[in-house]
């Protein structure tokens, strides 16, 4: 009769500490990231990482793949950090790429300090979700892809407008190119980080 089914087990939530939102006045001070996840037209799905700067709002990077695990997060930072510099913190959910041994070790050693969210509080998060509806309205949901070249391709586009053309209005109607311009390394440019 099998009746010795296996107990289910109430999934165990770690616990973190509020953290405020508070506005990162300098660049490289708070970078904030976050997942999102869609399907190509064929059904199969894809994620996208989304990285910002809160300090002016800049999107950093908006890389698409299969599948994105905590080996290719730390790939990502560190041509980000090539690029722009090394952040004071960065902020984020409790994702296993997240929360992996490889991401908190590697962040130790650049001296990074990482402020995790609560759990299911992504009100926390609040500059990469305003970020993430935008890009999801405005590409994910627009478009059909038929690859994760496609999607790239079209995200990449994106950033350049939403970086260098468009007004934002909590920005004073400024693009976050304006509002806050970056200074990068000499012979480095934010073209540089193509995937």
């Amino acid at each position: 009769m099998k009746l010795n089914h296996q107990r289910r087990t109430k999934r165990r939530l770690i616990t973190r500490e509020r953290q405020p939102l508070g506005t990162a006045t300098e660049v490289n001070q708070v970078w904030a990231l976050d997942f999102m996840r869609d399907t190509l037209y064929d059904g199969r799905p894809f994620r996208t990482l989304n990285v910002i700067d809160e300090g002016n709002r800049e999107a950093l990077r908006v890389e698409c793949g299969t599948s994105i695990p905590s080996a290719r997060l730390l790939r990502a930072m560190n041509q980000l950090i090539e690029v722009y510099g090394i952040p004071k913190a960065i902020r984020l959910d409790n994702g296993p790429e997240m929360t992996s041994e490889a991401f908190i070790e590697w962040s130790k050693a650049k001296g990074i300090e990482l402020l995790f969210i609560q759990p299911g509080k992504p009100n926390q998060n609040a500059f990469v979700e305003r970020f993430n509806r935008s890009f999801r309205e405005e590409v994910l949901d627009a478009n059909l892809f038929n690859s994760i070249s496609e999607a790239q391709e079209a995200a990449d586009d994106w950033v350049i407008d939403y970086n260098e053309f468009r007004p934002h209005d909590s920005l004073g109607d400024k693009t976050p190119m304006e509002f806050m311009p970056r200074i990068f390394k000499p012979g480095i440019s934010s073209s540089d980080l193509s995937t």
